[in-house]
């Protein structure tokens, strides 16, 4: 004996329903993801690029020439900064300025204030584990600039 079938009978105008509500349910969760990118980063470096880039390659060079490099790490409640000069000694900046910040997004983003410590430049600093980064721009003692983003990781 056949069983006949129960319900409805799946029609033309129910499958195209069904096609639709799959279609504006990834549309939907696509535009929510669009619509938090475009919230949590402009994207925006400098307001004017080509007046920015006038004085890049001067700066450059010069930094170039002053021969640092820096490292940055994390201990909880503070972050320390090491600047060295091109034969490994440290160098004490005439004047530095700093924040930390993640990446993606300017929420969190805060000012250090570094000052000469034990293992180099120490700011205190609470940061959640996970990635950040560390903008600095120091000035040496002749003025030249020193500019640099370090890329910091707090551990669980």
């Amino acid at each position: 004996m056949a069983q006949q079938p129960t319900g409805r009978p799946l029609t033309g105008r129910t499958v195209l329903g069904i096609t639709a509500a799959g279609f504006a349910v990834v549309i939907g969760a696509n535009m929510a993801l669009v619509w938090a990118a475009l919230g949590s980063f402009p994207g925006l470096e400098v307001r004017n690029s080509y007046v920015a880039s006038q004085g890049f390659d001067r700066e450059r060079a010069a930094q170039r020439a002053l021969g640092w490099t820096a490292r940055v790490s994390y201990r909880p409640g503070r972050v320390t900064l090491v600047v060295l000069d091109r034969d490994g000694a440290r160098v004490l900046p005439a004047a530095i300025t700093a924040s930390v910040g993640r990446a993606t997004h300017m929420a969190q983003d805060r000012a250090l204030a570094f000052a000469p410590g034990a293992g180099g430049l120490v700011a205190p600093a609470r940061l959640e584990p996970g990635p950040w980064q560390v903008r600095i721009a120091a000035t040496a003692a002749d003025g030249t600039g020193f500019r640099q983003r370090l890329d910091l990781r707090v551990p669980q």
